[in-house]
């Protein structure tokens, strides 16, 4: 098994539906300037499974790549269909690892940040003692009841 197929379908789908939606209003406005069937397409395909199968076919096509090799020489009894059914078979496959990256990459991701907002307070508390200023006490946000 490769997983190179894999790991760059991840990096497409969090770099096309996670990441340049945020950087700037530039993407956003390509985006809206695409025919409607076209921006329905983007909106469908935030799920990792759906986009990640079509990011795995053109990646395979565009680089040759497989993540199950063995899929590359199907039983003669495919006939002209193998490659085809290949290439579908592998798709599917590429597609359930790249969405397990992505979840797995969302499940660390908040404690990482938590980590760091922790780690980066803490950092300032013990620069403003080590200056001599006044410690200012933090306070939790009121919590939102259920009426």
């Amino acid at each position: 098994m490769s997983f190179e197929l894999v790991l760059i379908g991840i990096s497409i789908h969090i770099l096309v539906w996670e990441k340049l939606p945020e950087w700037g209003t530039w993407f956003n406005t390509l985006l809206g300037k695409l025919p409607q069937p076209l921006q329905t397409l983007y909106a469908q395909w935030r799920c990792a499974y759906c986009a990640g199968f079509w990011i795995a076919l053109a990646l395979h096509a565009a680089t040759g790549l497989w993540t199950i090799p063995a899929l590359a020489s199907l039983p003669g009894y495919w006939g002209p269909l193998s490659p085809f059914v290949g290439w579908f078979l592998d798709a599917l496959a590429s597609a359930a690892l790249i969405v397990a990256g992505v979840i797995t990459l969302r499940a660390i991701g908040l404690p990482a940040m938590k980590s760091y907002l922790m780690k980066d307070d803490f950092m300032k508390t013990v620069g403003a003692a080590a200056r001599g200023e006044p410690q200012v006490q933090k306070t939790q946000p009121a919590e939102i009841s259920g009426r």
